[in-house]
């Protein structure tokens, strides 16, 4: 018998809800996600490895077992450089397709402890960089779906899961968020372990979400935050405060508008987030112009420096053994990082000090900043797209998220972004859901 069509429909928490007052049972549930893929993955191809008798086991347990959370019973994915005992960690590199790691990265490892149920592994570019994934973008199968989490957004967004992981070194949650028409939220660096997931540069990964809604994304934070020893970034700092995340009642927001973005996105997306700055604050927010302390483009410079000459540090001993297997596009970031020299890193470093310090006046008298998520629409599937508009906020460490914010002429989404102050992930939170109730709301892609 066929599973209710309009159970892939339901977020994470709304699932979860039903799931605790048994109105809905995780095996169904499973059985109608994996119903979703069979029908839409031909076209979609975002998952590398799919568990669906092991999470049709694992939801059978979580049926007998008492409820545990607002997250019992509720599938997910895993982007494919996050190590999962269940299937392999390929990282798109062929010497690793088989490969299976000792333990769960931790932010999986926790959100299976929270009751989570792991469905698959959602592609992405090789080894998180550059060179695209085979993934299409599910509102137009000739678009992509951005990089670098690439299968987690498409995955979410053609409701083939509620939850997938994802990862953020420059612009790798936000952007295919944007493209694809989810929620993506990267917390402030250090709130989320890392350990278990390939690495690209060490001082600017992050862990992230792709869900959709803002619900979802504080219930992912809750269960995956917390100070991890085996991770030698993770910040000791207080959790956050998950019931202050989700309070929307301290009255409408005061937004700081990011003048230097608003500028250099193309047309069409200058004037979709005007708009939506014009909504908010018919709604009752207030929009205030701020213009960054530093240029962009020097910002810009500083990251690339530190991306490249990490990532050139983490690959060399590597791509020196399997070059031939490298994609061209991550084979010339790390080539390039290795002509950079340790001197101009070290002053980047130095520079990004300087910088973050200086941008912090941003955050002033404001709740967070409003941007767009990504400078244009999808472009063609050649490309992941451009991560200028969320570069700086990775390297600054600073919490950010991507609400989907309507459709353009040719019916893609564009997405509008909210970034908050380093460890302000709750007033950020807090921010996003006021928002989310005054943008419309997103309707599913024209998959099948």
């Amino acid at each position: 018998m066929a599973a209710d069509a309009r159970l892939p429909q339901l977020t994470a928490a709304e699932a979860g809800r039903l799931i605790q007052r048994r109105e809905l049972s995780p095996v169904e549930l499973v059985q109608a996600l994996s119903e979703r893929i069979a029908a839409t993955e031909p076209a979609l191809r975002a998952w590398t490895a799919l568990d669906g008798e092991g999470a049709l086991a694992a939801a059978r347990q979580a049926e007998r077992h008492p409820w545990s959370g607002p997250l019992h019973g509720i599938p997910f994915g895993a982007k494919d450089i996050y190590w999962t005992t269940d299937l392999p960690t390929g990282a798109l590199f062929e010497p690793l397709r088989d490969y299976r790691a000792p333990r769960d990265a931790e932010a999986a490892a926790r959100l299976k402890a929270a009751g989570a149920i792991l469905l698959g592994k959602t592609a992405t570019t090789q080894f998180a960089l550059a060179d695209p994934a085979p993934t299409t973008n599910p509102w137009n199968l000739g678009r992509t779906p951005g990089g670098s989490s690439s299968g987690s957004a498409a995955a979410v967004a053609s409701r083939q899961v509620p939850l997938a992981l994802g990862t953020q070194t420059a612009g790798s949650v936000i952007r295919p968020a944007a493209f694809c028409g989810a929620v993506g939220f990267k917390p402030s660096f250090g709130r989320v372990s890392r350990r278990g997931i390939f690495p690209l540069a060490w001082t600017l990964d992050h862990a992230g979400v792709l869900c959709r809604s803002v619900e979802d994304a504080v219930l992912w934070l809750d269960a995956v935050q917390g100070h991890d020893a085996d991770d030698p970034f993770s910040a000791i700092a207080p959790p956050v405060d998950i019931a202050a995340a989700r309070l929307e009642s301290r009255g409408a927001p005061v937004l700081g508008l990011v003048r230097d973005f608003v500028d250099r996105a193309e047309p069409e997306v200058r004037d979709h987030l005007l708009q939506t700055a014009s909504r908010l604050e018919a709604m009752g927010a207030n929009i205030r112009e701020v213009v960054l302390p530093v240029e962009l483009d020097q910002l810009l410079a500083t990251q690339f420096i530190i991306l490249r000459s990490e990532a050139a540090a983490l690959h060399a001993h590597l791509l020196h053994q399997q070059g031939e297997h490298y994609g061209p596009r991550l084979k010339a970031a790390v080539q390039t990082g290795q002509l950079i020299p340790a001197a101009a890193y070290l002053h980047a470093l130095r520079l990004r000090r300087q910088y973050a310090r200086a941008t912090e006046q941003l955050f002033a008298g404001v709740q967070a900043l409003l941007l767009p998520s990504v400078g244009s629409l999808p472009p063609d599937r050649s490309g992941t797209g451009e991560s200028s508009f969320q570069a700086i906020w990775s390297m600054f460490g600073c919490p950010a998220i991507s609400l989907p914010s309507g459709l353009s002429h040719e019916g893609l989404p564009f997405g509008t972004q909210l970034v908050g102050a380093r460890l302000q992930d709750a007033a950020l939170l807090s921010c996003a859901a006021w928002c989310e109730k005054a943008l419309p709301p997103m309707p599913a892609p024209p998959l099948p």
